[in-house]
């Protein structure tokens, strides 16, 4: 499904990924674990097509996607300040990839209750993102992540800004919905715990380069 092989970027006078090579079978998850700043995050957004490499190649099903754009990789990306549109309401975050593919409103509206029903936000469509605790926004902006059908999402750190309760639940209720929309996920953490509740397989940063 993906494939990274031997991705390098420098930044400035030092190589923040040196070598890099990691693969996310179909449906897999996966979770890259690593210190902060050793190049986790970089790696997701040289996934997602935001930061081409300076060497090496980004691959899906044997083909080379290093340099197709963004918008033409249905890759979904959840952060952990979840980066809501805060002038949209939930319904109108949820629903926008679609809307911007085209799609025909009745099956956004449609798509947007499946996935609220799903991350536990039943009802919610009209609710101001403002007013969301830290859990239900980062809830939000992992189904308006899923909406576009995506093959694979990347989640950099997506639980970290969380108290370590609701952290626990949502890390289950996580490897739930990917488990049951068999979409495949790379999951950035420095947390081990977390790493083991959400992910099929760990992938340590010092395994990413080969050490």
């Amino acid at each position: 499904m993906l494939s990274v092989n031997h991705v390098r970027v420098r930044f400035e006078d030092r190589w923040v990924l040196d070598g890099a090579s990691l693969t996310v079978g179909s449906g897999e998850i996966v979770a890259l674990l690593g210190p902060s700043g050793s190049g986790k995050s970089t790696l997701l957004r040289v996934i997602a097509g935001l930061l081409p490499p300076d060497e090496g190649r980004v691959l899906w099903d044997g083909d080379d996607i290093t340099a197709v754009p963004a918008h033409r990789r249905r890759i979904g990306l959840v952060f952990q300040d979840h980066q809501l549109f805060p002038h949209r309401d939930v319904a109108g975050n949820v629903g926008f990839g679609p809307a911007v593919a085209g799609r025909p409103k009745a099956e956004i509206r449609e798509r947007v209750a499946e996935l609220l029903h799903l991350v536990g936000l039943d009802g919610f469509e009209r609710r101001s993102v403002t007013s969301l605790s830290g859990g239900e926004a980062q809830r939000v902006a992992l189904a308006r992540a899923l909406a576009p059908e995506p093959r694979l999402l990347l989640l950099d750190e997506p639980l970290g800004a969380l108290d370590r309760d609701l952290h626990d639940r949502l890390a289950v209720d996580l490897r739930h919905l990917l488990q049951e929309l068999g979409t495949a996920g790379l999951h950035v953490t420095h947390d081990r715990d977390e790493a083991a509740m959400v992910a099929d397989r760990i992938v340590t940063v010092d395994e990413l380069h080969g050490r």
